[in-house]
């Protein structure tokens, strides 16, 4: 029996192991300045604050990678989540969008913002920083009301 934990544990390391080898590619897509949101949309000191603080890494081209995107397989997840974040609503590529394509991201934005969906409990879990109160909540949503046609 001991001897079959002890080759069973030895199989797991093994794995972890070798896995390490696929790690994700941390390249960022370039920014256009002509389309990110930043450069192009007024908005104020302390709004475009926030969003750094707690949407950039998952929600734009400009991610910083921790540290524990060097391990395999936690990096592949959180890879996961920015092809997502960026998929779903993109700072780097604001412009990019139809106004009625805006629009609907600024719903979204809204929802999830005033649900408190984002940002992600593991996100502000390892990123504290990023953990929004009630009060910069209703700032960003006051923004994005300001944002629609």
């Amino acid at each position: 029996m001991k001897d079959r934990k002890t080759k069973i544990a030895l199989g797991i390391i093994l794995i972890l192991l070798v896995i390490q080898v696929f790690s994700i590619d941390k390249t960022n897509p370039n920014v256009d300045p002509n389309l990110d949101m930043f450069k192009t949309v007024k908005m104020p000191v302390d709004v475009e604050a926030l969003l750094k603080n707690s949407c950039v890494d998952c929600h734009s081209n400009e991610t910083t990678y921790p540290w524990y995107t060097n391990i395999e397989p936690v990096s592949w997840w959180v890879k996961g989540h920015i092809n997502r974040g960026r998929q779903t609503f993109n700072i780097s590529e604001w412009q990019s969008y139809d106004a009625s394509k805006k629009n609907h991201k600024i719903n979204d934005c809204m929802e999830v913002i005033e649900k408190k969906w984002m940002p992600m409990g593991i996100y502000t879990w390892l990123h504290p920083k990023a953990k929004l109160s009630d009060a910069e909540r209703k700032r960003l949503i006051v923004f994005f009301e300001s944002l629609r046609k």
